[in-house]
């Protein structure tokens, strides 16, 4: 019995090392300018990764101390949050299968169109009090005007390959017509009907393409790469929990085998 305890107190705490790679991906999420400005995906892989970190450490406890009743709440309770993350999984999965780049003409960059999206994505950006928020957050990052300091000539900016939200905030959809300037001040727009961005656009530096489809686009864009990037982490930390799980599962079945065996010898004697 106290060898199959100490089992499941190891294999539990290789359950609270797997909890790390959850919580740092969460933290990688909320330390990326775009996604600090929308907040959907980073406190649920934060707060999942804790409670996977404390469930771990009463089946830890349960396991060296010798507490049934605390490993039979963490086997239930780990089999929960094991499902939720599934679900975080798949999730994830479902929402950023959609949307991929438009190339545009003598562009190295690609343009983005918010249809392309999936619909759980665009409710995320499309109400206007929920846009405004998310607006306020992007113009008062640097990342437009970093592009003002990398790119002097026009050839050198259409060559360049920008962020998704660089593409969609910080200059007009090349479609308008638009002459380069700089990257963020353009003039003379050829076909302002071409698409309803083209009147949206605004030379003022904290106005740009921020009221844009194609900015909200150029976001759920970006936050697709990094939501498939914290997913691969999230897929390989859930296979390895389940494994993890079904062999605590094991040891706790053969320790109280070896207990009612322990009990049957006893009464035998």
């Amino acid at each position: 019995m106290a060898l199959s305890n100490n089992i499941i107190g190891a294999i539990n705490f290789v359950a609270m090392l797997l909890s790390i790679p959850i919580i740092g991906a969460g933290i990688w999420l909320a330390t990326e300018p775009d996604n600090s400005c929308v907040k959907i995906l980073q406190w649920p892989v934060i707060i999942l990764g804790v409670l996977i970190l404390l469930v771990a450490l009463a089946g830890f406890i349960g396991g060296f101390w010798r507490i049934p009743w605390l490993l039979i709440s963490y086997l239930i309770a780990m089999l929960v949050l094991i499902i939720l993350l599934a679900c975080l999984v798949v999730l994830v999965y479902m929402v950023t299968i959609r949307g991929s780049g438009h190339p545009a003409p003598s562009r190295a960059y690609l343009e983005y169109r918010l249809d392309d999206f999936s619909g759980w994505l665009r409710r995320r950006v499309r109400s206007s009090y929920k846009w405004d928020r998310i607006r306020s957050c992007l113009s008062s990052s640097s990342m437009c005007g970093e592009l003002n300091q990398s790119y002097r000539m026009a050839q050198d900016f259409f060559n360049a390959h920008i962020t998704p939200l660089q593409s969609g905030c910080c200059k007009p959809p090349t479609e308008c017509g638009y002459t380069f300037v700089n990257p963020t001040y353009w003039i003379s727009p050829i076909n302002t009907a071409a698409d309803m961005d083209c009147l949206q656009w605004s030379n003022e530096q904290t106005q740009l393409c921020y009221s844009c489809d194609s900015c909200k686009a150029g976001l759920l864009a970006n936050l697709r790469t990094e939501w498939r990037r914290a997913n691969i982490i999230l897929i390989i930390t859930l296979v390895a929990l389940i494994c993890v799980y079904l062999i605590g599962c094991c040891a706790f079945r053969n320790a109280k085998t070896e207990d009612l065996f322990r009990k049957y010898k006893q009464g035998y004697t």
